[in-house]
């Protein structure tokens, strides 16, 4: 790579008339069996300048040069590449893989090595197997595209453009054209806006990068000396701002967030949404005042995410409009927005990429591209004809009939477990006919366990839809419950009452059986006394398998058994409440105190007096008791003074 950098709007005339499109100067040739793939050659260094050996023979002018390029992402990245087993990329195929890349190369402006170490080892994962190619030909579209138009001049130098110079929708073999034209810098010279925004950062600025003819023909010497150079480029006006907008180590807006998540109500949260809504008004205030420069900018371009880039575009009054072709984005990474890293943005738009490849060297590395593209897959063997699978049957489309048949048994299903008696009788003396019956199956597809509307209604524990079904409509209890596949089936079909006997699995279950509750079977057993003769209620073979009747006079039997139990209990409560106000009324006996006879004063002392001083306190109240105690504890402590004092 070539020390010296050209200006894209001022090449040399000797330069630009020996160029032609890349393409054009090394067409690729037919392809070949693959070879071996190696590292293209690179131009050997002059002797006596400093070089690189990692990075394709990159050769310096001083030390500060290369020290600048060991600290560079290229040079890191060929060092881990390397490293890693793979082969170094040249500046301008390191361009291309990094165009890719959503995030910063090397973050902001103030980040350390460690994250741009990071970032670098996330450009490696990405791109370790990706083909790697610096220029690739117009016969192979299929490889991954460069931000780079190259042109070559022979013998050995070529050159790279990035493509969003040219104006859009300009075809590859009009690149060169366009490079010509933009030589010249016309009557008012070439100007360019360029916006950043990111975390809260902005940076602006319009910015000029080719003078007007005009000016570069007066430094011409006439007399004397000639006038000092102006400089290739020149900053007419540039701002930089920031605004709290998003929250430490966490990234993202906090509008974001607010979409992504409930609204955050902290006081942050309040000071980042005022920041995102200064920063867009700050914004916008500043495009309103630069809008007379903005519209003689050639280029405009912005550097923003999707939701920034409405503060730019898409608004009433915007100074610039959606679709306007002189929009860009920066075609590489790029740090926080800054005025330093506009000026660095502004210098790698405008100079030109120099190698110098002979034609050999260019022809091997097309080839060497050729081959790491992936290979066609091969077309699968022809087998023998085999039969056709059968197609999936679709399900039947329903009539209206039917559609109508399945609201209706939908309809009563839904009331008979609700036990909404009086819509259910409502709509059966409407519907009823229409249903085939009290004792029609209920369809497959409803999914009950059980085959009648009576047995749905008793496994569903609604008595009194049991009680209407069985008295007014005569509903069959006789008739069998389907039985189901596998045991948990029957276990649900087992009754939850108390008094339910066990059945066995095989045996046959009636509507009786499906009973969950001791009201429901109560139901069919006053049923059965009230009509013995219409079904056979007590029979298990055929019969409703009900265990036994429950007459009207049993049922009264056990009511007033009931009651009887209800009454004594009652009375022994209020037994117990009268002998309770009797001992709270009746005056407690004055408590009777022994008086203790003084234990001598030789031998053990207890504590509290004699034994029989315990004997004397049964019968007092706790009150009483304890005041006895203090007394006696009081006594003990005076006997033990007077023992103590004698002694002395």
């Amino acid at each position: 790579m070539s020390s010296y950098q050209y200006h894209v709007f001022s090449l040399p005339r000797e330069l630009l008339d020996t160029l032609m499109p890349r393409n054009v100067a090394n067409q690729a040739t037919p392809p070949t069996p693959p070879r071996s793939h190696s590292p293209p050659p690179a131009a050997p260094p002059a002797a006596g300048a400093r070089a690189c050996n990692i990075c394709l023979g990159a050769t310096f002018a001083d030390v500060d040069e290369q020290r600048i390029h060991y600290r560079s992402d290229l040079h890191r990245y060929n060092v881990k590449m390397r490293l890693s087993g793979s082969e170094p990329v040249a500046e301008a195929q390191f361009a291309q893989l990094a165009d890719g890349l959503e995030d910063s190369l090397s973050g902001s402006a103030s980040s350390s090595d460690s994250e741009s170490d990071d970032a670098i080892d996330t450009l490696v994962h990405k791109t370790r197997n990706l083909a790697r190619s610096p220029s690739p030909s117009a016969n192979s579209p299929a490889g991954p595209q460069t931000p780079l138009a190259w042109f070559h001049s022979p013998p050995s130098t070529q050159i790279g453009v990035y493509k969003t110079l040219f104006p859009l929708q300009t075809p590859p073999m009009s690149y060169l054209d366009e490079l010509k034209a933009m030589q010249s810098g016309g009557e008012h010279g070439r100007t360019w806006a360029l916006f950043m925004t990111a975390g809260g950062h902005f940076a602006g600025a319009i910015v000029r990068v080719k003078r007007p003819d005009a000016e570069e023909d007066e430094e011409v010497p006439r007399k004397g000396k000639p006038k000092r150079p102006k400089p290739e480029m020149e900053i007419l006006k540039h701002k930089t701002f920031h605004r709290y907008t998003t929250r430490r180590k966490q990234g993202g807006s906090q509008g974001l967030n607010d979409n992504a998540k409930s609204k955050a109500i902290s006081a942050g949260a309040t000071l980042r949404r005022y920041g995102e809504q200064a920063l867009r008004d700050d914004i916008r205030n500043l495009l309103q005042d630069w809008a007379e420069e903005i519209d003689q900018c050639e280029r405009i371009f912005i550097r923003a995410s999707v939701s920034n880039r409405r503060i730019f575009l898409d608004y009433d009054g915007a100074v610039i409009q959606k679709g306007d072709e002189r929009l860009r984005t920066f075609p590489f990474p790029t740090r926080r927005p800054t005025q330093a890293e506009l000026s660095r943005c502004l210098i790698e738009l405008t100079r030109v990429k120099v190698s110098h490849l002979t034609e050999d060297a260019l022809r091997a590395q097309d080839e060497a591209y050729l081959a790491s593209l992936p290979k066609p897959k091969p077309k699968p063997p022809v087998s023998a004809p085999t039969k056709p699978e059968k197609p999936k049957e679709k399900p039947r489309q329903l009539t209206r009939e039917e559609e109508l048949l399945r609201e209706k048994w939908s309809r009563m299903l839904e009331m008979v477990h609700k036990g909404r008696l009086d819509a259910l009788k409502a709509f059966w003396e409407r519907e009823g006919a229409g249903l085939g019956g009290i004792d029609t199956p209920v369809p497959d597809w409803a999914g009950e366990h059980g085959a009648t509307i009576l047995q749905v209604a008793s496994h569903a524990g609604q008595p009194e839809v049991v009680r209407w079904l069985l008295e007014d409509t005569h509903a069959d209890p006789t008739i069998d419950v389907p039985r189901t596949a596998g045991a948990a089936d029957d276990a649900a079909q087992e009754s939850d009452a108390s008094d339910a006997p066990r059945l066995p699995p095989s045996s046959r279950r009636t509507a009786y059986d499906l009973a969950r509750t001791r009201a429901v079977r109560d139901v069919f057993r006053r049923a059965a006394a009230a009509d013995p003769e219409r079904w056979d209620w007590l029979g298990t073979e055929r019969g409703a398998r009900v265990p036994s009747i429950l007459r009207p006079e049993v049922e009264e039997g056990r009511e007033e058994k009931k009651k009887a139990r209800r009454k004594g209990l009652k009375d022994r409560v209020r037994e117990r409440e009268r002998e309770k106000e009797v001992e709270e009324k009746s005056p407690s006996p004055p408590p009777v105190v022994e008086r203790v006879k003084p234990e001598p004063a030789s031998g053990p002392r207890k504590l509290g007096g004699s034994a029989g001083a315990t004997e004397s306190i049964a019968g007092l109240t706790p009150e009483m008791r304890a005041k006895v105690e203090r007394e006696r504890r009081a006594r003990a402590a005076e006997a033990r003074l007077k023992t103590l004092s004698g002694a002395r």
